[in-house]
């Protein structure tokens, strides 16, 4: 089986979950990038241009899958699956769950819910009257870059983003207030499966840093499965987030991929389950498998700089198990690096994931963790 996979820069969903998936499916894998440099054994391609990534598998032989796990590229990966037949994403699925403003304007149109919501093009003008408190945030942006919480100056804030972003479209919208919760679905040709969700604790406002995720394979999923059915999103891996408002859940964002910053592995920790072959086995056009019944805690705890400075000392990247506990640390920084802080998820250090019977313990595996191994940034 040949299987081209499309990536931008290398993360550790790809390499360490991905391609081992591939290669124990038996895969010949293919990869195809604007960042040659960056990964071994690729193929130079534009992967943002349909066409460019149609002519270079037609050129390197026939595909058995095309896929990608990359937040920019879900649509023209899908597009060249389409093209040659394969099994893979809904194209305009992609496009909408991308764009936020479009997503706002289709759950609009299908009655699913009304989030008040304006789209601003690059020379648009900030509107002069606008209910605080609200969010502003890139039109296609990810990792929680540039987005804020705005309780007054809208205008200041646009203006602050559009010199980090110019040419750029912003998106201006209600705050939702109340938890953050995301719901975790794999879909097949025969229709979408429910593998869980988590709790999501947010750092200090006015910026919206994703310090942890607590397991909550339970919640109020009817709501975001019909939205899902109204953005056409359903096959292969999506992670979604929603607030439970007072009103009831609200989309946050749809993000068309398997969830990221480590917590895939968690998910994966917390089902038993092979996750990264079961999704690369949906785009060869194998249906999901039945979900085994789950106990336990899982959490991933992200170590965010608390200030700008160089990283003096950090603790190496382990997996321990402690008292019934599993426990993993994967640094994301190295000792000598300078952190400069953005205030968006590109200011993690590390992350800490662990999956124990119950939260109690899996808090105090954590906790022990942390303070016999500190980051210490100066």
């Amino acid at each position: 089986m040949r299987l081209y996979l499309t990536a931008l820069k290398p993360t550790d969903s790809v390499t360490h979950g991905f391609l081992p998936a591939a290669r124990a499916l038996g895969c010949q894998v293919t990869f195809l990038t604007d960042r040659p440099e960056q990964h071994p054994d690729a193929v130079a391609c534009d992967v943002r241009d349909p066409r460019a990534v149609i002519d270079a598998i037609a050129h390197l032989g026939r595909p058995d899958a095309i896929f990608s796990n990359s937040d920019h590229i879900q649509a023209e990966t899908a597009l060249a699956a389409a093209y040659f037949g394969l099994p893979g994403k809904d194209w305009r699925a992609c496009v909408a769950a991308k764009n936020k403003a479009l997503m706002r304007r289709e759950l609009a149109l299908a009655g699913v819910e009304q989030v008040r919501s304006v789209r601003l093009a690059p020379d648009d003008p900030v509107p002069e009257r606008v209910p605080y408190p609200v969010v502003v945030k890139p039109r296609e942006g990810v990792a929680s870059e540039d987005v804020m919480l705005v309780e007054r100056d809208l205008a200041r804030a646009v203006e602050l983003i559009r010199r980090r972003r110019p040419g750029e479209a912003l998106v201006v919208e209600e705050y939702l207030e109340g938890p953050l919760r995301t719901l975790e679905t794999l879909g097949d040709a025969d229709g979408v499966r429910v593998l869980g969700g988590f709790r999501t604790t947010l750092g200090a406002p006015p910026y919206f840093v994703e310090e942890r995720l607590d397991w909550a394979p339970d919640g109020p999923f009817e709501h975001v499965l019909r939205a899902l059915g109204a953005l056409g999103v359903g096959f292969g891996a999506c992670h979604t987030e929603f607030v439970e408002t007072a009103d009831g859940p609200r989309i946050i964002e749809v993000n068309y991929r398997v969830i990221g910053d480590h917590c895939d592995f968690l998910l994966a920790e917390l089902l038993g389950v092979p996750l990264f072959e079961w999704i690369l086995r949906v785009h060869l056009g194998e249906p999901v498998p039945g979900l085994p019944q789950t106990s336990g805690y899982g959490s991933a705890v992200s170590l965010v700089a608390d200030r700008a400075g160089t990283i003096l000392a950090a603790p190496e990247s382990v997996e321990l198990d402690v008292e019934g506990v599993r426990l993993w640390h994967r640094p994301l920084r190295s000792v000598g690096e300078v952190v400069e802080l953005t205030h968006t998820n590109r200011d993690y250090l590390g992350v800490v994931r662990a999956v124990g019977p119950d939260r109690a313990r899996v808090d105090g595996a954590v906790e022990s963790f942390l303070a016999a191994r500190p980051w210490v940034v100066g």
